[in-house]
């Protein structure tokens, strides 16, 4: 098994799992049905597309800048009659940073990086209105667990983020890792696509749960020693 990582930031983000009508909302964090639509997108296919093969890879997120929660009014009206369509809410989350990792045949995730680099369709974070600020693609890791490799991986968080934690020489984040086997212990979200057609979408539960992993910080401010008597000493 191979593991590959997505780097997904953005100004804004929107990972609805139960988002309906007029009033869209998100979650705190990338959805599996989200991330998957957007390689489904890169690879070219028709909504129509059966996604089972996506869906079958085993997905993780680890959060390296939360954002902070969005929300939008949006208005729109009939071309035809000019008649006002009821206003809806719009939830996203500014700018926030995920790493995502997606862990499945070595062949089936060199094939969806390269998609990501010469995609079929744009990709965006979860609703069209949100395109990437960053290249999507991190790195493809051979003989690698999903978790070992979202632990391993460098804090992607913006740089003004990082400064802001520059006391702490490591910092800790969160990680929501799909469960395998037991399920009882795991909160259950409902992002497992079974269909993305327009017409008829359909996604089933599946198990999360909750970790960390402790990662360096790379702007945390090196501690020098200093004796301020050392001026009076003689060499």
């Amino acid at each position: 098994m191979s593991v590959l990582l997505l780097q997904l930031a953005g100004p804004l983000q929107a990972w609805g799992s139960s988002a309906r009508f007029a009033r869209r909302t998100t979650e705190s964090a990338p959805t599996k049905s989200g991330v998957l639509g957007l390689l489904a997108a890169a690879l070219g296919r028709p909504r129509t597309a059966d996604p089972s093969d996506l869906a079958a890879l085993r997905f993780g997120v680890r959060v390296d800048q939360r954002g902070t929660p969005l929300r939008d009014f949006q208005t729109a009206h009939d071309i035809d009659t000019g008649d006002a369509f009821p206003v809806s809410e719009r939830f996203y989350l500014a700018d926030a940073v995920f790493v995502a990792a997606l862990q499945g045949p070595h062949q089936q995730l060199a094939e969806l990086l390269q998609a990501l680099r010469r995609p079929g369709y744009l990709p965006y974070l979860g609703r069209r209105s949100c395109p990437p600020s960053r290249p999507i693609e991190l790195n493809l890791h051979q003989n690698l667990e999903l978790e070992a490799a979202l632990e391993a991986e460098t804090w992607r968080a913006s740089e003004w983020h990082q400064w802001r934690r520059r006391d702490e020489s490591r910092v800790t984040l969160e990680l929501l890792i799909e469960a395998t086997g037991e399920t009882r212990r795991a909160d259950m979200l409902r992002d497992q696509p079974l269909s993305f057609d327009p017409a008829h979408r359909r996604y089933a539960f599946r198990g999360v749960r909750s970790s960390t992993a402790t990662v360096p910080n790379p702007r945390a401010l090196q501690t020098v020693a200093h004796d301020p008597t050392s001026v009076l000493r003689s060499e």
